[in-house]
Order: C-alpha cells, then structure tokens, then sequence
C-alpha cells in the first residue's frame, strides 16, 4: 500500500518545506486543494521540480471543466488530479480526456456522496484510475461520523481505492486491510512537532 502525504498548507514555500521532510518516506505527494487556491497551479510546478521521482497529486476538486482544468493541471507537472464524484459524467470524462492526452491519471474524490460504493463502479468504468473514499474536515467533526464506513464502502466498491479521512499511527493498518491501494494522511503528519519522523511512523505502521 502506498502512502500520500496531504499537504494542506498555504504556501509553496511551506509545502516544499513539509516535503522535503516527508519524501524520504511517502510514495505521493498531495497538493490540497487551499494550497492550489492560494498558490496557484505554480505550486505544482515547483513540489514536482523538487521531487521529480514521487507522485504529484493535484487535488482540484473539479466540478465542472474538467478536461480545461485537467489539463492545465497535468501540463504544470501533477500525475494525478480530482474530479468530484458529485460531478456530471461528463466533467468526469472530460479530466480523463486531458488525462490520456498527458498520460496521467483521474482520481475521483467521493466526498459528500452518499452511495459511495455505486459511485465508484460508475466512475471507474468511465476512465478514472481509483476513487478516494473521503472525508473532509467538516464530516469528521460532526457526530456520528465513523471512519469503519470509509473502509466499509471501499471494500464494497470492489474497485480500486484509497482513503483519506482520519488516517493515523493507529488506524493505517485497519485501512491496508481493507484492500486499500493508497492510504492518505495529512493532519498526522504536518501537525507533528517532527515531519519526518511522523511520516516514518506511518510508514512503519503500513509495513
């Protein structure tokens, strides 16, 4: 199971701080989607100049254009960009459009979705790459919300998934269990007092 690193940061400089700590141990490297809005699409360029041999996850969270905003993305260097599950077919197809043109790949993010297994099937057959069992910020604070649903829906979607959401020391490996292909963490490690030695905790706990 590979390793993601959310960089939920707001600038480029703190994002290529927080990744040169983190690169040695993550497979790839999440560019949130504050950190786009704030930066720009130059941060992409930037995270993926500094590390050319990881993975750059752009997380635009499109809803519509997505063939105009994929492509924008791929061309300043991400690997993978986000379309929202909660988007038209169409944009879906579109980012995979720009995709296959650059030789890169869709990630469909689920967040807000209520049947997330269906969903999955859907998107997967129209060309995105995995789904991202999701959930945000805000779904983690309310009540009743519990990150067991998240790696229920994966294994129910019986597609290729990762999962975002919660992730830390000591639920990561309840989340390589499941089947989960890419587990993403983000809190745990840019919150920690030592980046590096919370990504190789996590990296530890994967193995």
């Amino acid at each position: 199971m590979k390793l993601q690193f959310a960089m939920d940061t707001l600038s480029t400089d703190s994002a290529l701080e927080l990744a040169a700590a983190a690169a040695p141990h993550v497979d790839i490297l999440e560019l949130g989607t504050p950190l786009i809005k704030s930066a720009g699409l130059s941060a992409i360029t930037a995270v993926k100049a500094a590390h050319p041999d990881k993975i750059v996850f752009a997380d635009l969270k499109t809803m519509d254009a997505g063939e105009l905003e994929a492509d924008i993305a791929f061309a300043a260097g991400a690997d993978l960009v986000t379309v929202l599950g909660s988007a038209g077919d169409s944009t879906i197809t579109g980012a995979v459009k720009a995709a296959e043109k650059h030789g890169k790949g869709v990630v469909v993010d689920l967040i807000g979705v209520k049947d997330k297994p269906a969903r999955a099937k859907e998107v997967v057959a129209l060309g995105a790459q995995f789904v991202e069992m999701h959930a945000g910020l805000d779904e983690q604070a309310e009540a009743g919300f519990t990150f067991e649903t998240l790696l229920r829906d994966g294994e129910a979607s019986g597609v290729p998934f990762s999962v975002a959401g919660g992730i830390n020391s000591s639920t990561v490996a309840a989340v390589k269990e499941s089947g989960a292909g890419i587990a993403v963490a983000g809190s745990a490690i840019y919150s920690a007092p030592d980046v590096g030695a919370a990504a190789a905790e996590l990296r530890a706990a994967i193995a």
